[in-house]
């Protein structure tokens, strides 16, 4: 094969690659897998003790594609935020917290949100 050929096909399998990586899947209503972290415990999140019988709650943080989603469906940013720096936004919808921080470029987006496992009710899961 020529070389100008090769480098044709090396540039084509390039721009199907890229056509279908940004092709969005047609809304399924499956679930898809994301990245999470969370902490168990109790107390309040900023004086967080280990979990007890009687109290109980989850904090998640999510990154990603996910937070991606997450940040834009809640905006607007805030215009002055706790614990935010140059380059980073933040929004705020009820106990559902989201920032991009644009100097994390692997992974820019995250959203905390919290769950108290014994009344099952919705808490802030991110001090700041």
């Amino acid at each position: 094969m020529k070389p100008h050929h090769t480098l044709a096909l090396i540039a084509t399998a390039a721009m199907l690659s890229l056509a279908c990586a940004s092709t969005k899947k047609a809304w399924d209503g499956s679930y898809t897998p994301s990245s999470l972290h969370y902490l168990l415990y109790s107390n309040d999140l900023d004086e967080a003790q280990p979990p007890t019988r009687s109290d109980q709650r989850l904090s998640v943080a999510v990154t990603g594609e996910l937070a991606r989603q997450m940040f834009e469906a809640i905006g607007p940013d805030l215009k002055l935020a706790c614990g935010t720096t140059q380059g980073m936004r933040q929004r705020q919808r009820g106990d559902v917290d989201c920032s991009y921080d644009k100097d994390q470029p692997a992974s820019p987006y995250t959203c905390h949100f919290g769950i108290d496992l014994r009344s099952g009710k919705s808490i802030a899961g991110a001090t700041c």
